[in-house]
């Protein structure tokens, strides 16, 4: 295999890993823009999962699963709502929270459902996404350089990966170019001045929930409905949290956000490619050490990397209306 595939099949990787890690960074970017810290993206992600390989593996239709694995997300999305915004309560309690009660309530159910020792049963063909072969994909998948990038790199995802690709832009838009946008990010740094405008603090929050609620759905669909046949337990394996760093990671950017999430997946998919191989000089690495490798990375960059990271002036403080 010549290094410009290996380059190529390493970057098709770096891609699918990098989906849910957009998707969650993405959500995270709407509430923590509105004032909202969420650190139980990981939850939210789990439930869809959950909730989409389920209903995917009962219903034998994979829309269904997506629809199903949204409604969860949203759900827990409002219940962190209630407790951070409506009763004013702590926000990383809530998060964290929402992450043990779905990491335990979903190996129940499964557990309880199906019988396999908390998964769901491999789903079908019609019960998960297929991937999207573009055009002449084959034909030109012979051509030098070109032909590995169009038919490989650029062709051969599910539908999912080009709407996480989609929503970097499309959030961009409604972040900086809308009327909502506008809006949410002042809620995010000044909510007593977005109140003196006339503008309801509380229900532009809980619309930044529900936005976090539908990416995360997405990002929990994609493991189970698209990268995986079928529910795992604790498959999201701390993307949630890697979405988090990298959202800190791109200072609350969108397109930065992007750049970070696939930082993160080269590191992940990098890892994943070195295991059971020999490095030069190095010889043989231990498979813990490989798997480790993403998140030590990680803190290396958030630690020495992105200087100064300045959230939203009100993020993490519940509104409290003046009288």
């Amino acid at each position: 295999m010549d290094f410009f595939h290996v380059i190529v099949v390493l970057l098709e990787s770096t891609i699918r890993v990098s989906v849910p890690l957009i998707f969650a960074a993405l959500a995270g970017l709407f509430t923590e823009r509105a004032g909202i810290f969420d650190i139980g993206l990981e939850g939210k992600m789990l439930g869809a999962a959950f909730a989409a390989g389920a209903v995917a593996a009962i219903t034998q239709s994979v829309w269904l699963g997506l629809l199903a694995g949204v409604l969860i997300s949203v759900c827990l999305s409002l219940v962190h709502g209630y407790a951070s915004i409506t009763q004013r309560g702590n926000q990383i309690v809530s998060g964290v929270a929402i992450n043990f009660i779905v990491a335990g309530s979903t190996v129940i159910l499964g557990e309880a459902w199906f019988r396999q020792g908390g998964r769901t049963p491999a789903l079908a063909e019609g019960a998960r996404f297929q991937t999207i072969t573009f055009p002449f994909a084959d034909t030109i998948r012979e051509i030098p350089f070109i032909g590995p990038i169009y038919a490989d790199l650029l062709s051969g995802h599910f539908i999912l990966t080009y709407l996480a690709f989609a929503m970097v832009p499309i959030s961009w838009w409604i972040l900086y170019r809308t009327r909502f946008g506008l809006r949410l990010r002042a809620v995010g740094e000044n909510p007593g001045a977005v109140d003196t405008a006339g503008i309801s603090v509380i229900w532009m929050r809980y619309r930044a929930v529900i936005c976090c609620g539908i990416l995360c759905g997405f990002a929990g669909a994609y493991l189970s409905l698209a990268m995986t046949a079928g529910f795992v337990k604790g498959m999201t394996a701390g993307k949630g949290y890697i979405a988090l760093a990298a959202l800190i990671f791109a200072k609350w950017r969108p397109f930065n956000i992007m750049l970070a999430c696939l930082l993160f997946g080269f590191l992940d998919a990098f890892a994943i490619r070195l295991q059971g191989n020999p490095l030069p000089l190095i010889g043989q690495v231990p498979v813990q050490l490989m798997q480790a490798l993403p998140y030590i990375l990680t803190v290396i960059l958030l630690a020495g990397f992105i200087g100064k990271a300045i959230p939203p002036k009100a993020g993490g403080v519940p509104y409290v209306k003046e009288r």
